[in-house]
C-alpha cells in the first residue's frame, strides 16, 4: 500500500469539528527536507476539510522558534501552536505560556504513545504536556561497503567493537574510520542514558530545582577522555578533522566508515548511499559490561499556547489530531528518518506491505532504542536554562579536544558553570511548583 498524504488527509472528515471556522498558526524550527514535510502536511490538513485552516511558518531553528515565541506570547501577538524541541522543555513548562495538551484533549487515548516518546514531556502526574511531534533518538551507522573491504564482516555493537573495527579499517588505509561531533546531545545525554547514568542529581532535575550537575563524576568523563585518545590514534574524527568540515556529510560522501547520529539524518544518508553504499543503521554502541538502558527522545513536540479563543483552540485541537493518526506519521517517518510517536504505527506499516522499505529503516530500531529499560534517570532532562548549558558542554569540551586542557577540567568547568545556570533558573522561579 503506497501512502499518500493527500489522499490519507482526505479521510479526516469524520473528526471535523462544528465550532467556528479558524484560521490558526503553527510555528516549527525546522529547515531542509524535515521542513518541507511539514509543509505537506499542512497542506493536506488543509486540504482535507474547511473549517480550519492552518499557516505553519518556520522560524529557522529551534533555539529562534523558542525565543520568538516566547516574545510574541508577551506582546500578545503568538501563535497557537509551537513546536519546541527537548531541551526547552522546563523553560516551557514554567513559562505559563502553554496549557498542558492532556488537558485541552482529554479523550485523546495518550496511553497509546511509546514509553520513550512520552516520558520527557510528562508532568510529575505522567499527563502529557506537549504531544510528541517530529521524535528522534540516536543511532549508529555504518558503510558496510567499507566495512567489509576492510575485512570486517559483522557489524560492531560495542565500543570494544567499534575500535576494533576501527583499528581494522585504519590498517587498510582507510583515514576516517569513525565519526562525530562531540555535541552534547549525543556524547553526553545520549551516552549517560542508554548507559544508565545521571546527567544531574534529583533524577536529572524531575524531582526539583534544586538539582546539580554530576555527569563529570560518572563514567561518561572516561568516555570523552576515550574519544580524545581514539582522536589521537587516528580511528576518530571530529568535523573540523574531516575534509568536509562536517561529520554527517564526511559519512554521507563515503569519507568516514562509522558515524553516531540522530534518526532525523537517516533519510539524507540512504540518498547519498544510493547506488554506492550499503548502509546499516543500528542502535548507538554501549560499553561492555554495562546494561542497555533507552535513548532519550530527541526531535521537538507540540504545544498549544495560551490566551487563544475557542474556535482557534479548537482548530489547533483538529491539526494536533490530524498529526496523530498513523498515516501522517508513517509519511513523516519516510520523508525524514523520524520515528513513529504511537504503538499503532508498527501495526499500520506492517500491513502497508512494505514494512521492509528502507523509508521506514529507522522505524523499529528507534522505538525499540527507546523502549529498552529505564530508570529514573532515563526519563529525559528536566533542567533550567539547558539551551544555554549546552553551549556551555560543548565550549568547555572543544577546549579539551584542542589540547588547551584536560576533559576532566573541562567537565568539571562545564558542571561549575552549568550550576551557576541552574540557581540563576531556581532563582527565577523561586516558589514555583514544578509540574
Amino acid at each position: 500500500m503506497k501512502i499518500s498524504i493527500l489522499a490519507a488527509a482526505a479521510a479526516l472528515t469524520a473528526g471535523a469539528c462544528s465550532a467556528q471556522a479558524a484560521n490558526i498558526e503553527f510555528w516549527y524550527g525546522n529547515t531542509g527536507v524535515v521542513e518541507k514535510a511539514i509543509q505537506d502536511q499542512c497542506s493536506a490538513f488543509n486540504a482535507a476539510q474547511s473549517e480550519h485552516h492552518i499557516t505553519c511558518v518556520g522560524q529557522g531553528s529551534y533555539e529562534v522558534s523558542m525565543q520568538k515565541a516566547i516574545a510574541a506570547f508577551r506582546a500578545n501577538n503568538h501563535p497557537v501552536l509551537i513546536q519546541f524541541f527537548d531541551a526547552g522543555t522546563l523553560d516551557l513548562m514554567l513559562s505559563d505560556a502553554v496549557v498542558p495538551v492532556q488537558e485541552e484533549l482529554p479523550e485523546v487515548k495518550w496511553d497509546n504513545y511509546i514509553a520513550g516518546a512520552r516520558a520527557y514531556y510528562e508532568t510529575s502526574g505522567g499527563a502529557l504536556f506537549a504531544q510528541p511531534y517530529n521524535a528522534s533518538t540516536l543511532l549508529f551507522y555504518t558503510n558496510k561497503t567499507e566495512l567489509e573491504k576492510a575485512g570486517i564482516t559483522k557489524t560492531p555493537e560495542t565500543w570494544e567493537e567499534i575500535i576494533e573495527a576501527a583499528r581494522k579499517l585504519k590498517a587498510s588505509g582507510h583515514e576516517c574510520p569513525f565519526t562525530t561531533d562531540g555535541d552534547t546531545w549525543r556524547v553526553l545525554e545520549q551516552f549517560s542514558a542508554r548507559h544508565g547514568l545521571p546527567i544531574a542529581s534529583k533524577h536529572n532535575g524531575y524531582d526539583g530545582l534544586d538539582a546539580e550537575y554530576v555527569f563529570n563524576t560518572t563514567f561518561t568523563a572516561k568516555h570523552l577522555q576515550n574519544l580524545i585518545d581514539w582522536r589521537k590514534e587516528g580511528l576518530v574524527k571530529l568535523n573540523a578533522d574531516t575534509k568536509a568540515g562536517n561529520f554527517t556529510a564526511a559519512f554521507n560522501t563515503g569519507e568516514c566508515a562509522m558515524m553516531e547520529n540522530s534518526s532525523g539524518s537517516y533519510t539524507a544518508s540512504a540518498k547519498a548511499f544510493e547506488g554506492k553504499y550499503e548502509l546499516t543503521v543500528g542502535m548507538a554502541p554501549m560499553y561492555e559490561g554495562y546494561e542497555r538502558h533507552n535513548t532519550f527522545v530527541g526531535g521537538a513536540s507540540i504545544y498549544i499556547m495560551k490566551g487563544h479563543d475557542k474556535a482557534e483552540v479548537e482548530g489547533a485541537k483538529a491539526f494536533l489530531d490530524f498529526l496523530r493518526r498513523p498515516e501522517q506519521q508513517m509519511f513523516l517517518t519516510a520523508a525524514t528518518g523520524y520515528v513513529p510517536v504511537t504503538n499503532d504505527v508498527m501495526d499500520a506499516i506492517a500491513k502497508s506491505g512494505e514494512a521492509n522499505s528502507p523509508k521506514y529503516a529507522t522505524a523499529a530500531v528507534g522505538i525499540e532504542s527507546m523502549n529498552q529499560p529505564r530508570t529514573s534517570d532515563t526519563r529525559g532532562i528536566r533542567l533550567g536554562f539547558y539551551v544555554q548549558f549546552r553551549q556551555v558542554f560543548m565550549e568547555e569540551t572543544q577546549k579539551a579536544f584542542a589540547g588547551q586542557e584536560t576533559m576532566q577540567a573541562a567537565l568539571d568547568n562545564a558542571k561549575k558553570r552549568g550550576d551557576e545556570l541552574l540557581r540563576r533558573f531556581e532563582q527565577t522561579y523561586k516558589g514555583v511548583k514544578m509540574q
